[in-house]
C-alpha cells in the first residue's frame, strides 16, 4: 500500500494515512489556502481521499480532532519537525542516469560521510564539487549518513522522525536527487543509511496515528518498533514502502540498514526476508540490482544466506571484528569490548573467516557469540578502519590520526585495503583528517536536550573518560567536527592520501586482489612478533604481504609460497614519507636469510 501524499497531475493529489487507531481523520490544507477535506475508511486501518485544486508545494496537516499533526509518511518538511508537510511532485525532476546501470556490490570501495560535515556549506550541492577529488583517490561508491529530517539543522541523523523527508537544511528532496543525478553521471554509486529500529524522540508523533511501537521488546532508545505484534503488517507496509520509496524516487543503488540487531521480530517471516523479497522484485522490474547491507551486532550469518536456505537474504554486512581487531593491535587498548580482542591471529580470523567469534566465549559480552561465516564470500562484509560509530561514540571523538603514529596510518590502510572484503572509507581518513567528529544534535525541548548530555555521559563510563566533554548541542560542537580540506594536499596528509590511491589502484588492477573469494587466501602469524602474512592468489596472480604490528623493526624468517618474489609496494620506503625499506626488492622462496621489517610497517610482494 503506497502511503502519504502522491501527486497524480493536474493538481490533484491522493492522500493515503494509515491510522487504525482513529475513528475519522481529514486533511488540513494549510497554504495556499485552507481547506478541510474528510478522508474515507478503507481495509485493514488506512484513510483515502483524493483531491483536486492541490498543487506541489501545497501544505497540510492532519486533523485529529484535538490536534492536528504532520503526514507521519511526509515527504518533505521544509518548517522542521513540528510544521506542515509540503506535497511533493516527483515526476518533476528531470533525471539524466538512464544509462546508469551501477557497480556491482565487490568491485565498490565506499566513502562513508556526513553531509552536514563533509563541507563548510553542508549541503547536498557542496557535495557535488567533491566529487572530483574523490573519484580521483579512486572511490566509486559514496554512503550518506541518514538524511530523514530531524529536528534543527545539526544531527548525526539517527534521531530522524520522518523517514520518508530529506532534511530541509541538506537542501531537501530537490536537493538530494541533484545530488545523486550527478554522482550518476561521475560514476559513484549512492548508498544511504536507512533507521528501521527506532524514531528520533523530538517530532515523533507516529503513536497518535497507530500502533508502532511495542511493549514486547525493549531497544537503546525505549520501546521496539512493532514488525511483530498485533496491526504490525501496516508497520511493516510502512517501512518497506520508504525502503522502494529510496530506490524508485531517489535512484538510490543500495541502502544500509541501521543496526539490525534492534530490529526484533519473531514471526514465521522476518521483516528483513520480506524487505529483500520486495527488493529484489523491484531489482528485476527495473533491470538494475538494488542492495540491502546490514549493520549488525549479532555475527549472525543468516543475516546474509540466502532465503532458499534459511536466511533474511541480505546482500552483505558491516563486520565489526576486522575493526576491532585491528584497532586494538594499532592502540594497544582494551576498554569496553576492545577488551575481546588484540592478537594478531584474531585479525587473520577475520581475514579468511569474517566472523573472529563464531560461538566462542567473549568476556566483554559475558557470553558465547557469533557463528560460522567461513563459506561466505568476503563481497558479503563491508570493513573498515574507522566509522561515524567507532569514531563519534568516543567521549572525544578522536580519530585514529590522533590516536596512533604515521606509520601506523599507513598500516591501517594497507591492512584495509589488502583484505578481501569491500573496504569503507571514513570521511578524511584517506589523508589523516585530526579533527574530532563528536555527536552534535540541535534539538528544541530544553528538558530533551539536558537528557540528551546525561545519556551520553552515561554512555562514556566504559570508554575514554579522560579529556573535556563536548555538549552535544553546542553550535561549536558541530563546527569542531567539519572537515579541514587543505590539509589533503600538506606533508603527511598528502603522503598518506597518494597511499590509499595506489593501493584502491592495485585492488582495482591485481586480480588477486580484485577477486574477493576468500577460499584463495592464506592468513598466519608470528604472534611473539607481531607479524601477519598474508598470501592471496588468483589463477596466475600472486601476491604476499608481510603486515609489522610491532612498535619495533622486527627480525623474522618466514617459509614463502613458491614463486620468484618481487617488491612492489614497502610503506616503509621514504616514497612514502617513511624511515626507509628493510626488505629486499626481491625474495625467493626456499632463501634460508633472516628478513627485517621496520616497526607498524607493510611490504606487498607479487610474483
Amino acid at each position: 500500500m503506497k502511503i502519504g501524499a502522491r501527486y497524480l497531475d493536474g493538481n490533484r493529489c491522493e492522500f493515503t494515512l494509515w491510522a487504525p487507531l482513529l475513528d475519522q481523520v481529514a486533511v488540513k490544507l494549510v497554504a495556499p489556502t485552507e481547506k478541510l477535506l474528510p478522508m474515507q475508511p478503507g481495509e485493514h486501518g488506512y484513510w483515502q481521499v483524493t483531491a483536486e485544486d492541490v498543487q506541489p508545494g501545497t501544505r497540510y496537516f492532519y486533523d485529529l480532532g484535538e490536534f492536528d499533526r504532520p503526514d507521519p509518511a511526509s515527504q518533505f518538511q521544509p518548517e522542521g519537525v513540528h510544521g506542515p508537510t509540503e506535497v511533493v511532485d516527483h515526476q518533476a525532476f528531470s533525471w539524466t542516469d538512464q544509462d546508469w546501470s551501477g557497480i556491482p556490490l565487490d568491485e565498490m570501495v565506499i566513502y562513508e560521510l556526513h553531509v552536514g560535515t563533509f563541507t563548510p556549506e553542508g549541503t547536498f550541492e557542496a557535495i557535488a564539487s567533491r566529487l572530483g577529488e574523490l573519484r580521483e583517490l579512486g572511490i566509486n561508491a559514496i554512503e550518506i549518513m541518514p538524511v530523514a529530517q530531524f529536528p534543527g539543522s545539526r544531527n548525526w541523523g539517527y534521531d530522524g522522525v520522518y523517514p520518508f523527508a530529506v532534511q530541509d537544511s541538506y537542501g531537501g528532496p530537490d536537493g538530494l536527487k541533484q545530488l545523486i543525478n550527478t554522482c550518476h553521471q561521475e560514476g559513484f554509486a549512492v548508498i544511504l543509511d536507512v533507521v528501521y529500529n527506532h524514531f528520533g524522540p523530538e517530532g515523533n508523533y507516529t503513536s497518535s496515528f497507530a500502533p508502532f511501537f511495542t511493549e514486547t521488546y525493549k531497544t537503546p532508545w525505549g520501546s521496539a518498533i512493532n514488525f511483530d505484534d498485533a496491526r504490525s503488517e501496516g508497520v511493516r507496509n510502512y517501512f518497506i514502502e520508504n525502503a522502494l520509496y529510496w530506490f524508485e524516487q531517489f535512484h538510490f543503488d543500495a541502502l544500509r540498514l541501521d543496526a539490525i540487531h534492534a530490529i526484533y521480530d519473531l514471526g514465521a517471516k522476518h521483516f528483513l526476508k520480506e524487505l529483500a523479497d520486495d527488493v529484489a522484485a523491484l531489482s528485476k522490474q527495473v533491470g538494475r540490482k538494488f542492495y540491502l547491507i546490514a549493520e549488525s551486532d549479532l555475527n549472525d550469518v543468516r543475516v546474509i544466506r540466502e532465503p532458499e536456505v534459511g536466511g533474511h537474504g541480505m546482500d552483505a554486512q558491516w563486520s565489526d571484528d576486522f575493526h576491532h581487531c585491528l584497532h586494538t593491535l594499532l592502540t594497544g587498548e582494551q576498554i569496553g569490548y576492545y577488551q575481546d580482542f588484540g592478537t594478531c591471529e584474531q585479525l587473520a580470523k577475520a581475514y579468511k573467516n569474517s566472523f573472529v567469534y563464531d560461538w566462542q566465549y567473549a568476556a566483554e559480552r559475558k557470553r558465547y557469540h557469533g557463528s560460522d561465516a567461513s563459506d561466505r564470500p568476503g563481497c558479503q562484509f563491508v570493513i573498515c578502519t574507522q566509522n561515524h560509530d567507532q569514531v563519534g561514540n568516543r567521549m572525544l571523538g578522536d580519530r585514529l590520526s590522533t590516536l596512533v603514529s604515521f606509520e601506523a596510518l599507513k598500516l591501517a590502510a594497507g591492512a584495509l585495503l589488502l583484505s578481501p572484503n569491500i573496504p569503507m572509507l571514513f570521511m578524511g581518513e584517506e589523508y589523516g583528517e585530526e579533527s574530532p567528529f563528536l555527536y552534535f544534535v540541535s534539538h528544541t525541548d530544553p528538558d530533551l536536550v539536558e537528557a540528551v548530555r546525561e545519556g551520553r555521559k552515561r554512555e562514556f563510563s566504559a570508554f575514554h573518560l579522560e579529556g573535556e566533554y563536548s555538549d552535544p548541542q553546542s553550535p561549536e560542537t558541530f563546527k569542531q567536527s567539519q572537515l579541514k580540506w587543505e590539509q589533503q594536499k600538506e606533508g603527511k596528509h598528502k603522503a598518506l592520501r597518494d597511499l590509499y590511491q595506489h593501493l584502491i589502484h592495485l585492488r582495482r588492477t591485481i586480480p588477486a586482489l580484485k577477486n574477493l573469494d576468500k577460499q584463495n587466501l592464506e592468513a598466519t602469524v608470528q604472534e611473539e612478533n607481531k607479524l601477519l602474512f598474508l598470501h592471496r592468489w588468483q589463477d596466475s596472480s600472486k601476491l604476499f604481504c608481510i603486515l609489522n604490528f610491532n612498535n619495533e623493526t622486527v627480525g623474522f624468517n618466514t617459509d614463502l609460497p613458491n614463486g620468484n618474489w618481487q617488491k612492489i609496494l614497502d610503506s616503509a620506503d621514504q616514497k612514502w614519507m617513511g624511515s626507509g625499506a628493510a626488505l629486499p626488492d626481491s625474495l625467493a622462496s626456499k632463501s634460508d636469510s633472516s628478513l627485517k621489517i621496520p616497526a607498524q610497517s607493510f611490504a606487498v610482494y607479487q610474483a
